[in-house]
């Protein structure tokens, strides 16, 4: 099928997700909107947040996609039920992988989760955490200005804007005895090399985009809904000014992505 695959997030780090899929299943067409006029998404309310999230997902409906991975944190643990309802294709969101992976992983049964306030708020990641096992411990932190700083471009190993920030936010989840961290906000892998080296090798990483990306190309074979006509193609779109967008985007998904179209999604920009 020539279809393509829908991906979206609030700005740059739904590209985490993009690469994973890229990376598994090169045939395959993807379809990227980055709601970039409203990024941050973690600090809006979540009636706002069903209202970009209905928005984001209509977008697709016009493209005539075959799946949709809503490569946002927030999104997923605060709107997800209502875009099943409204989707009728296949729809995966970030947290029910993140958390199937984190607790197969952890060993001491400690694990952390990093995401935006509205994530943390909902409290999402831990309710599917201890639902997969009640004796999981779950320590949950808000990093509000993870996103802010990725997209502006500090997301550097030895980046001192982002240094000071991971070693902020993460001191209490390296003192916690955590074995496990999801990433649970798809801009926060972009600062996995920050946060590696400030809390070290004791500690494993679950990438909440990737884990999602590995469930939509589940679904896509085992529904014999792969793309055999070619190798695949992305294109790209935003909702702000795609000046901003490409030489961050070409640097982390370290390849030239052409052009990216510029978008308006209802009436909030």
């Amino acid at each position: 099928m020539e279809k393509a695959i829908g991906v979206f997030d609030s700005g740059l780090g739904g590209l985490t997700a993009v690469k994973e899929l890229s990376e598994l299943m090169p045939n395959e067409n993807i379809i990227y909107l980055g709601d970039t006029a409203r990024v941050p998404y973690g600090s809006r309310s979540p009636e706002t947040l069903v209202r970009f999230a209905k928005q984001d997902l209509e977008f697709f409906f016009e493209q005539n996609v075959k799946a949709v991975l809503v490569a946002c944190g927030t999104i997923s643990t605060v709107a997800l039920p209502v875009l099943k309802e409204m989707c009728p294709v296949f729809i995966e969101g970030v947290v029910s992988p993140a958390a199937k992976k984190a607790a197969e992983v952890t060993k001491n049964g400690k694990v952390a989760v990093i995401a935006t306030n509205a994530a943390i708020n909902s409290g999402e990641y831990g309710k599917e955490l201890r639902a997969i096992n009640s004796d999981l411990s779950v320590i949950e932190k808000a990093c509000p200005m993870f996103v802010p700083i990725v997209e502006n471009g500090y997301f550097g190993k030895n980046d001192p804007v982002a240094k000071l920030i991971v070693e902020d936010y993460l001191s209490e989840i390296k003192s916690s005895g955590a074995d496990t961290l999801i990433l649970g906000c798809t801009h926060y892998p972009i600062l996995r090399p920050a946060i590696e080296e400030f809390l070290g090798p004791d500690i494993t990483l679950v990438d909440s985009g990737k884990e999602a990306a590995k469930e939509v190309c589940r679904y896509i074979k085992e529904s014999k809904q792969e793309n055999e006509s070619g190798a695949g193609g992305n294109v790209y779109y935003v909702t702000d000014e795609p000046s901003g967008f490409i030489p961050l985007a070409e640097l982390f998904l370290n390849k030239k992505i052409g052009e990216v179209k510029k978008v308006s999604l209802g009436d909030d920009n």
